[in-house]
């Protein structure tokens, strides 16, 4: 059940269980769970710690691929609005003294950077929260001295952007200094989010009612780029195409809507191919090489205005629109926070059943 064909059966939903031997759709369906168990440790843990602190500056240490997303996310959504300056960086800069919040996140407890990273924050005096594994190097240094808030929801690496991303958020809300207010929308409301989106992406769901499905069936046998319309979406494109490699192995490329318009002509180009093409009757030594995948861009969007957004994207030769923006006629468009963490439980799961049918 796992060659890959174009012919494999989305709606099979006895199959497609069956073929997931690694629980990896369950994985992708706990990012409401994961928000919530982050909120619940911000409350126990950092609220009352942080409550009246007014720092100079809120660092987000990103200590590997996907918290370094969730933290460059984070500062792409809020530092306009925030009152104090949100950084997001790669390991602990040298600058960083006690008038600081240093915010030090990763999956692997035993990765000498990390460590490196919170024993620097905690040696200049900042006030420090761990969100990372409470074990081995990570809780050595850690311990006694800086606020720990560890997965309670233990999922693959691969899935935990969602955590990163709720830490982040959750810290941020703790902080009465950040003046964010309402900018902040109600964590708790965006997990029903999740969930809610996690169960329209159930496997029992047919193609045609399955958003994740859906995006899975469109990227199949095809080179895909995803492409995000701000610098929002953009954060969100680069994390999609890790995790299409690293669960799927798919070979994707991530860019700006921008720089996919300028390469317009070069997409038309590398898709065009004969049109007679089969590929049980080519001979490569008679008919030359056989023709590439087409190219198929997927445009992320969080534009309160949906219609905009896909006439922006239109001049590409084969787009899909990604958004939640109008799904849902009867509420007020989501915040753009829930826009991102619902799209970010939609491409995981799509990558998911991209994996059980084999990748490409």
């Amino acid at each position: 059940m796992t060659a890959p064909s174009p012919l494999f059966d989305f709606d099979d939903a006895s199959a497609l269980i069956e073929a997931d031997v690694d629980g990896i759709l369950r994985s992708a369906a706990l990012g409401g769970a994961q928000i919530r168990a982050s909120v619940a440790a911000a409350e126990e843990v950092v609220r009352g710690r942080l409550h009246g602190v007014h720092p100079r500056s809120v660092v987000l240490v990103g200590g590997d691929v996907r918290a370094g997303r969730a933290a460059e996310l984070v500062v792409a959504l809020f530092s306009d609005r925030c009152a104090v300056p949100l950084v997001a960086v790669p390991a602990t800069p040298p600058w960083v003294g006690p008038l600081d919040i240093v915010v030090v996140a990763g999956d692997d407890a035993g990765d000498p950077a990390l460590a490196a990273s919170i024993d620097g924050a905690l040696r200049r005096s900042a006030e420090v929260v761990v969100d990372a594994p409470d074990e081995g190097p990570v809780r050595s240094v850690a311990a006694g001295r800086a606020l720990v808030l560890a997965p309670r929801v233990h999922v693959p690496t691969a899935y935990a952007f969602t955590r990163h991303l709720a830490v982040f958020c959750a810290v941020l809300d703790s902080l009465e200094a950040s003046r964010l207010g309402s900018a902040l929308p109600d964590l708790g409301r965006i997990a029903d989010s999740v969930d809610a989106e996690s169960a329209r992406d159930h496997p029992s769901n047919e193609v045609f009612e399955n958003p994740a499905k859906s995006l899975a069936t469109r990227m199949l046998s095809r080179r895909v780029v995803i492409a995000g319309d701000s610098q929002t979406t953009a954060v969100l494109a680069r994390h999609a195409t890790d995790s299409l490699l690293m669960v799927a192995g798919v070979i994707a490329t991530p860019a700006a809507l921008p720089d996919a318009l300028v390469a317009r002509n070069r997409l038309l180009d590398s898709s065009a191919g004969p049109d007679a093409y089969d590929p049980f009757f080519h001979d490569e030594e008679l008919d030359g090489p056989a023709p590439a995948a087409p190219v198929r861009v997927f445009v992320l969007s969080t534009d309160e205005d949906r219609p905009a957004a896909r006439r922006r994207a239109a001049a590409l030769p084969d787009m899909e629109l990604v958004s939640v923006v109008g799904e849902f006629e009867a509420r007020e468009v989501p915040s753009a926070l829930e826009q991102v963490a619902v799209l970010t439980a939609r491409l995981e799961l799509a990558v998911a059943y991209l994996r059980l049918a084999g990748g490409r």
